[in-house]
């Protein structure tokens, strides 16, 4: 092999719209040189020997966006590069860029020679949900926040027509809309979650990605879904979802998010059952670019953000965006099948601490049960709140009672004879407390695995509320404690073992069981806001929320939704070096979404990064930039009802830096 292929090899990490591709080992083949959004060749290298090949790769930090450009800081702005560094010691530095595969409110390629409206809303029956805010004006509601995302391929031949390379898939699904057209009806919760089958085209000379079908998943099986915010795509290639914010079943007749939901699901705002939501839909792609889904029911009922499974096949450790949250684990019967298995949450030993160089804190595990999906579904179908457990908020003065943090308060509850089994998978929150889980996370976000250390991260948004000492949702049995909030939050790293044992010294069929917590990365909460507005370290991460993780380029990436940050960024961490890149900086007002890495596919590697709510304005965020800012992000961005989907990409482009010293 040449050294023109071995860095061609090398740069794959970097094809076109939307996702960032990388190929082969990073020790052995290269990446290739991808084109542009436009899918223009990158200027070849001379040819070497044969035996030189990629040694690493690391990410040249691009500086945050500035009013000194007011354009930039309204829109998706990547002015990074990526640098390789050869067995030979020479360095290519490689210009990255943004590629979208649509904005949400677009017309696209339905497949069938017609087309279909991204991120648009359907009932239960599969009829399209129409915003009637603006008289004569009516229109098909559709989302302004994609989220998760996977990309992935199957071993059976498309269907697709239009596939001139190889077919690819990737699933997108989309959290909510903020609001109608009225500009001031807020819509959040109220509409069931989308999400869609993408087919796409891959270009094997390029690695660059064209639109070629897009499908919306008939979710009726689910009952639809609810609040769907980040995923991962599992080992065996499904597309994992979430269900995030669980309704509480308790309080649930008083809850108007909950019957708009169901109205506009249902056309009955009672009919949608509270029991039905807060679980984790699994969606199989199928060749034909449509996909199938079903929930899983035995994984908890928790605010689901993002499950990572582990290289077995069956362990999978999950995010609870939630404040009380927890830890969870859950450990299949059976490898690549969700639908049956144990249920744990983490019961947390001192020595928590926000030092990256402390001792950590160890990891103790509370098994809840043991359940199939399809007995806590019938549970689910025919249990009320009332039949499973007794739940009051003020002192009953009875010792039946527990008293729990719940949500930020206390709670005191009782399990009804014979309904553990029911409250441990559907009021998981409430069953974990009282079982004596350390219920004191405050929005646990992504997941994501480190395979070759073994070692698992997980993202907390903020480290608020029930994590500081002496807050009224603080408990000090917890062992989470921390003297002041860090609203810039945090990322966690777990150690994975085997042969660990639960709380009652039963084994744990696995040999992925997180053991021991270290903090990995905080930011910084700024005293007196900057001249920007920003209340966080610009850079430092701020309330991190998606994580993936590249065993390729050993690195850990993590997307923003942060109140803190006037743009929110995407940041790469290599765990070698410990340097930490800025890659990208979404649209003011907007959270980074739909994170994912594929190592490789097809021989590349593509990196998937999603915005959505462009121009969600916070007064005391963005009173410095909102009056300059906001017509550029309504302009760029369908008046702010739309949001991208799409991956990082090369420029066309490429610099030979020379040996290094």
């Amino acid at each position: 092999m040449s050294n023109t292929m071995n860095r061609r090899n090398a740069l794959k990490l970097l094809a076109t719209p939307l996702m960032l591709p990388i190929t082969g080992g990073i020790a052995g083949s290269l990446l290739t040189a991808c084109g542009g959004s436009d899918g223009a060749a990158v200027t070849t290298t001379p040819t070497l020997a044969p035996s030189i090949g990629m040694a690493s790769a690391s990410f040249v930090s691009m500086a945050a966006p500035s009013l000194a450009v007011p354009a930039d800081m309204a829109k998706t702005l990547v002015s990074s590069a990526l640098q390789v560094t050869f067995s030979d010691k020479t360095t290519q530095t490689f210009a990255l860029a943004y590629a979208p595969f649509f904005t949400t409110g677009d017309l696209v390629p339905d497949g069938k020679g017609g087309t279909i409206l991204a991120g648009g809303y359907y009932d239960i029956n599969n009829k399209p949900i129409i915003d009637t805010s603006v008289a004569g004006k009516e229109r098909q509601f559709f989302s302004d926040s994609p989220d998760g995302t996977s990309l992935l391929k199957l071993d059976k031949p498309t269907t697709v027509a239009g596939i001139k390379g190889n077919a690819v898939y990737a699933v997108v699904q989309f959290e909510y809309t903020t609001r109608a057209q009225d500009d001031a009806t807020d819509m959040y919760g109220k509409l069931p979650s989308p999400i869609a089958v993408l087919t796409l085209d891959q270009d094997p000379a390029t690695g660059k990605l064209s639109l070629v079908k897009y499908h919306n998943v008939d979710t009726s099986s689910a009952m639809g879904l609810w609040i769907t915010c980040g995923s991962s795509l599992s080992p065996w290639g499904t597309h994992l979802s979430s269900e995030e914010y669980e309704p509480d079943a308790f309080t649930v007749a008083s809850n108007a998010q909950f019957k708009a939901y169901s109205k506009n699901t249902f056309g009955d705002e009672t009919k949608a059952n509270v029991y039905h939501y807060g679980h984790l839909p699994e969606v199989t792609v199928n060749p034909d670019g449509t996909g199938s889904i079903k929930k899983h029911y035995c994984l908890g009922r928790i605010s689901h953000e993002l499950i990572q499974v582990m290289p077995d096949n069956r362990t999978a450790i999950m995010g609870d965006d939630a404040t009380n949250g927890g830890f969870f684990m859950f450990v299949a019967d059976k490898e690549k099948d969700l639908s049956s298995g144990s249920l744990y949450v983490a019961k947390f030993g001192a020595g928590f601490s926000l030092d990256p160089a402390a001792a950590g804190a160890p990891i103790s595990w509370i098994k809840l049960g043991s359940a199939t999906s399809a007995e806590i579904k019938a549970m689910a179908d025919t249990l009320k709140a009332s039949d499973i457990m007794d739940v009051v908020t003020t002192d009953p003065a009875d010792a039946s009672y527990t008293k729990i943090w719940y949500s930020g308060k206390p709670q005191w509850v009782r399990v009804k004879p014979g309904k553990e089994k029911a409250a441990a998978f559907l009021e998981t929150h409430r069953y974990a407390a009282l079982k004596g889980g350390s219920m004191a996370f405050t929005k646990m976000e992504g997941t994501t695995v480190n395979t070759k250390d073994k070692v698992a991260y997980s993202a907390l948004q903020n480290m608020q509320s029930s994590m500081v000492k002496g807050n009224a949702a603080w408990n000090p049995d917890y062992n989470i404690t921390i003297d002041k909030a860090l609203n810039a939050g945090g990322v966690l790293a777990h150690t994975l073992s085997a042969g660990q044992k639960d709380t009652t010294a039963t084994a744990i069929n696995s040999e992925w069981v997180p053991s021991l917590t270290k903090t990995l990365l905080i930011g910084e909460d700024l005293a007196v806001a900057d001249a920007l507005g920003n209340l966080a370290n610009p850079d430092k991460i701020g309330a991190p929320d998606n994580l993936k993780f590249s065993e390729k380029l050993r690195t850990l990436f993590i997307g923003e939704d942060s109140s803190y940050h006037v743009n929110n960024f995407l940041w790469a961490y290599n765990v070698d070096t410990k340097v930490l890149s800025r890659v990208a900086s979404m649209p003011s007002g907007a959270e980074a979404t739909g994170l994912g890495v594929v190592d490789d596919l097809n021989g590349w590697t593509y990196i998937t990064s999603n915005f959505q709510h462009p121009g969600d304005w916070i007064a005391s965020l963005h009173g410095k930039v909102q009056s300059t800012l906001d017509p550029l992000v309504r302009a760029n961005y369908k008046n702010r009802f739309g949001a991208q989907v799409g991956y990082l990409t090369s420029v066309a482009t490429s610099v030979k830096l020379g040996k290094t010293s």
